[in-house]
């Protein structure tokens, strides 16, 4: 897995330097314009057309369509400091590793054995196909995958406090994935789906968001299940109310839901999320499952008939980014081919006690894809009740 996450470390002086002809965005706050700098030849990634469709040479996964989860939205890069419990500003190094919610669970189906694709856009640049070919490598199928020659892929840099907990800066101004357009979309790939799975990032901007509200369309149209994990980025937003209106506005659109604790105090505006009462405010009359995760302490889950407390696997955590979405990952890997879990109270906690293993054995290393874990770890942690 570290084959797909290789050091990248550069003195903090020159990081914005290093990304030409783009405007970045430091969270909410700064704007800098790099300087004027010519882009360097693209190093020999392989090359993709804009409008590329998959056909017999493009050694592309074939795709089981019966158990596909196709997931839609933001791939990009992720910087994570070589040292934990250090400030953006104090870390002296750092090291690039892929990322983006929706493409971290694409990636972590594809690692438990399961059928997956993704659809979004990078940027024409060296991190785009970089990121396309690590797709590939774990056996994502890249049909829906688009490239912007005018922007480029998405950049966030993710601070590691001393307890494993992250932070971020992101450079997106606009990055690729924000400018996916309707017209792009593979509708095809969309309807063969079991499961079509987003966030709420691609829902910030157009025409993005656009995009976005059409393949969710499509894909319901075509009885497709619904997956949504908000994935809150406040930084991102342009204010809280807004990125809470944003997030509600699709709410009822989805058939399984995935939320943290700290996303049920937002969504609610303060109300306590371990009050059961306050957790099925945000139950939908159509909604087939809720999912709360709670970090080490495991998840809680909701349907129409039940509900109940799955505990966690406890690990000494080095970088939880990407531990909801192999947590998600976990879930739908199993959905996919099995939707009896949806009524079946004890087959869905068997199946949560895996989902709650796949983000404990993330969790122990850095970055979100480098660290998403096989079915035979998973399944070892289980049987050992711990993480090597």
């Amino acid at each position: 897995m570290a084959l797909h996450s290789g050091a990248f470390c550069f003195g903090t002086s020159v990081a914005v330097a290093s990304f030409p002809r783009s405007s970045l965005t430091f969270g909410q706050r700064t704007t800098v314009k790099a300087p004027g700098v010519s882009s360097p030849p693209l190093p020999s990634f392989t090359r993709f057309s804009l409008k590329a469709k998959a056909s017999p040479g493009d050694g592309l996964p074939e795709t089981k369509e019966s158990s596909l989860v196709v997931c839609f939205g933001e791939l990009l890069i992720d910087f994570v400091p070589t040292v934990s419990g250090v400030s953006l500003a104090e870390a002296p190094a750092f090291k690039k590793a892929p990322g983006g919610a929706p493409a971290n669970v694409a990636v972590g189906i594809a690692r438990l054995g399961g059928s997956s694709a993704f659809i979004g856009k990078v940027g024409e640049d060296e991190f785009g196909y970089m990121l396309t070919n690590i797709l590939k490598e774990n056996n994502v199928n890249c049909e829906g995958m688009r490239f912007d020659p005018g922007a480029r892929t998405a950049l966030a840099f993710v601070t590691l406090k001393s307890d494993g907990e992250r932070e971020f800066m992101f450079y997106r101004n606009p990055s690729a994935d924000m400018l996916l357009k309707e017209s792009e979309l593979d509708f095809v790939l969309i309807r063969k789906a079991k499961i079509f799975h987003y966030g709420s990032i691609s829902l910030i901007t157009e025409p993005c968001k656009s995009a976005h509200i059409a393949a969710a369309k499509a894909a319901k149209d075509a009885g497709v299940i619904i997956s949504y994990d908000p994935n809150l980025r406040l930084p991102l937003w342009p204010s809280a109310k807004n990125a809470r209106e944003g997030i509600l506005s699709i709410w009822e659109t989805a058939d399984i839901i995935k939320v943290s604790e700290e996303e049920i105090s937002f969504l609610t505006q303060g109300e306590d999320p371990y009050d059961e009462t306050v957790v099925r405010k945000l139950y939908h009359p159509n909604l087939k499952l809720l999912l709360v995760t709670e970090g080490p302490d495991g998840c809680r889950y909701y349907t129409k008939d039940f509900s109940g407390r799955v505990e966690g696997i406890k690990v000494d955590a080095v970088d939880t980014t990407g531990a909801g979405d192999a947590f998600v990952a976990g879930t739908l890997s199993q959905l996919a081919v099995d939707l009896s879990l949806l009524q079946e109270e004890d087959k869905l906690r068997d199946a949560l006690k895996f989902s709650n293993a796949c983000g404990a054995l993330t969790v122990t290393g850095r970055g979100a894809i480098p660290a998403l874990p096989t079915r035979e770890a998973v399944q070892k942690a289980i049987l050992t009740k711990s993480v090597a």
